[in-house]
């Protein structure tokens, strides 16, 4: 992508920077004068990016948030791209740039999205991810190969490469260190950026990554997992299912605080809770503890891999939020499984599916697919980007009923086998009790940016990231996989310091 400057427009800046130096321009920080930054701004309005004006805006600071150029423009890298971009250039500048992600078949242009990047000073750069849609599940658009292949990979790609023409051309030098950040969506948009595009960042912090169709497809198949007689489950059940898996597991941490740190180690069994012959009320049936059986346990395909992912114990209480655990099956399922039927036409053609009935073969058609092979961020061989000095931040949260853990960590051991020599540029944080992508009754309140910041500034991978609640009454360290903390047994519990981070079990 390149920035197209006329030779008039270029005068005029640089009249502008040179009658407006001195005491107005904070060359050393980066920071300019409310002034000139303006002007820069309206300056930048005459530039055109991807042969396209620019249209610019200059916000005052307001609602906590600091004065900033927003500039938007639509990317055409190839025929039929209309890729919208948003960038925010805060006055007071650190020197870097901070790309954002998107959520479910969404990018991110909002100025809630940019917040914390603009607090700390960021340029930030945002896209629409290459279509108008506002559905987070309204995937239709696939039909279009442009904006299938603009979403997959090339909306983040080209948005980061203007982007850092923009912020060069308004603060009149290159950036510093160009960092990502996304989750769901996002993640797998990180991941992509990493894998596909290593110059892009020199730090990607990817959350919750939807970065295969296993999850659309353990969506599917949760669903149909519900969906058998009998197997169907209320809300007052799940909540006593996940109080019976706290009851058993919730201390294996040392500490009793309704959260399981490694749900993996957690052997309890539903049948615990299967009715005894005359009982109906306060227990299970057969058919539920089959069921619960087989979505903790997950479902191989035919050819090895998860058709459906393990879902995690201690988080049932949160499972319908995603899942149809009603019983209502696919037809009810606002999110379509996760996107999956709305792909339909690019990955079964003219075949009708029968999603009530998801099958091995169905499954093997969509990950064998070509639309998967553009999509998926899936590969571990991140050596191109590791070679570069580049550092990956993976976490996920282990109460997700959506994307689920056990997906982060396969992928975290295929990048650990693939760059065995690369434990200083790549950290992996499982985070107990947090939904997906926040919430939960989990310390899910951590400042993965800050974290990068530390990790760039020392070279040290952290070997743990501090979380809270928004109220303040919970926090808890998150150590670096393969470890998780645990409660030394004396102190106070939401001193990080009480906890050491021990080996999993």
């Amino acid at each position: 992508m390149r920035l197209l400057f006329t030779a008039s427009t270029l005068a005029l800046l640089a009249a502008c920077t040179t009658a407006e130096t001195g005491a107005d321009m904070g060359e050393s920080d980066g920071t300019r004068g409310a002034a000139l930054a303006a002007n820069q701004c309206e300056f930048l309005a005459t530039e055109e990016i991807g042969e396209l004006p620019l249209s610019t805006i200059w916000v005052p600071a307001a609602g906590g948030l600091p004065s900033y150029c927003e500039v938007t423009a639509t990317l055409r890298p190839v025929d039929g791209s209309n890729i919208g971009v948003v960038y925010r250039l805060p006055e007071e500048w650190n020197g870097n740039v901070l790309g954002i992600g998107g959520g479910a078949w969404l990018g991110n242009v909002t100025l809630d999205a940019a917040r914390d990047g603009l607090l700390k000073g960021y340029a930030t750069m945002q896209t629409n991810g290459g279509h108008t849609s506002t559905d987070p599940w309204g995937n239709n658009w696939v039909v279009n190969p442009v904006q299938a292949e603009d979403f997959s990979h090339r909306a983040i790609h080209t948005m980061t490469q203007a982007g850092k023409e923009v912020a060069a051309r308004f603060y009149d030098r290159q950036h510093d260190t160009a960092i990502y950040s996304g989750c769901s969506t996002g993640g797998r948009m990180g991941l992509m950026e990493a894998q596909r595009y290593p110059a892009d960042y020199d730090a990607v912090i990817v959350g919750a990554p939807v970065y295969t169709l296993q999850v659309q497809t353990s969506a599917v198949l949760r669903n149909q997992t519900f969906a058998q007689p009998g197997a169907s489950f209320t809300t007052p059940e799940l909540q006593m299912v996940q109080n019976a898996a706290l009851a058993a597991c919730d201390a294996n941490d040392g500490l009793e605080d309704g959260l399981i740190n490694d749900p993996r180690s957690c052997s309890w069994q539903p049948r615990t809770l299967q009715c005894s012959p005359g009982e109906s009320e306060g227990c299970l049936s057969p058919q539920q503890v089959d069921a619960l059986t087989n979505l903790y346990n997950g479902k191989r395909a035919s050819d090895g891999s998860w058709a459906m992912h393990p879902m995690s114990r201690g988080g049932e209480a949160s499972w319908g939020f995603f899942n149809r655990a009603d019983g209502s099956g696919q037809n009810a399922d606002p999110t379509r499984g996760g996107g999956l039927m709305g792909l339909q036409p690019v990955i079964f053609g003219a075949q009708q599916l029968d999603w009530e009935n998801f099958t091995d073969a169905n499954y093997l058609t969509v990950r064998n697919s070509d639309f998967a092979d553009m999509y998926e961020a899936k590969n571990p061989d991140l050596s191109p980007f590791f070679q570069r000095g580049g550092k990956l931040m993976l976490w996920h949260g282990e109460n997700d009923a959506g994307p689920s853990p056990v997906l982060s960590s396969d992928y975290a051991r295929a990048v650990n086998a693939q760059n065995p020599e690369t434990a200083d540029q790549f950290g992996y944080y499982l985070v107990p009790g947090m939904g997906h992508c926040a919430g939960g009754p989990g310390a899910d309140r951590i400042d993965y940016l800050a974290a990068m910041e530390d990790w760039l500034e020392t070279g040290d991978t952290p070997d743990r990231l501090i979380g809270s609640k928004a109220d303040g009454d919970l926090v808890r360290p998150h150590c670096a996989w393969p470890n998780v903390a645990r409660f030394e047994g004396e102190g106070d519990p939401n001193d990080p310091s009480s906890w050491r981070c021990v080996p999993r079990s």
